[in-house]
């Protein structure tokens, strides 16, 4: 196993380690050695992006083509009247007491 100098560590950065290392029962180097191993893997992981509100994903798919102008409203009108519509009706398959029908 290699070794690793450390240099400039903030003292406040330093405390909190030792500290962590006594609650969970390791030596300063077993605590730091855990903590550069999950700080890996956790930089390795995929990053994921904000997901995009429905209108957002709607709107750059529009400006991808060009399309923001007056075509962009239209569709966003519709989709916005045909939301109205739909708002509170029930669906095709309701609860009853005795089961589903």
């Amino acid at each position: 196993m290699g070794d690793m100098l450390i240099r400039n560590i903030p003292e406040p950065l330093k405390r909190e380690i030792e500290q962590a290392a006594r609650k969970d029962g390791l030596s300063l180097s077993g605590k730091a050695i855990d903590l550069l191993s999950k700080a890996m893997v956790a930089e390795q992981e995929p990053r994921l992006e904000p997901a995009l509100s429905a209108w957002d994903a709607i709107r750059a798919t529009f400006a991808a083509e060009n399309a923001i102008g007056d075509e962009f409203a239209k569709v966003m009108s519709e989709i916005e009247a045909e939301r109205k519509r739909d708002f509170g009706r029930r669906t095709a398959i309701s609860v009853t007491s005795t089961g589903l029908t």
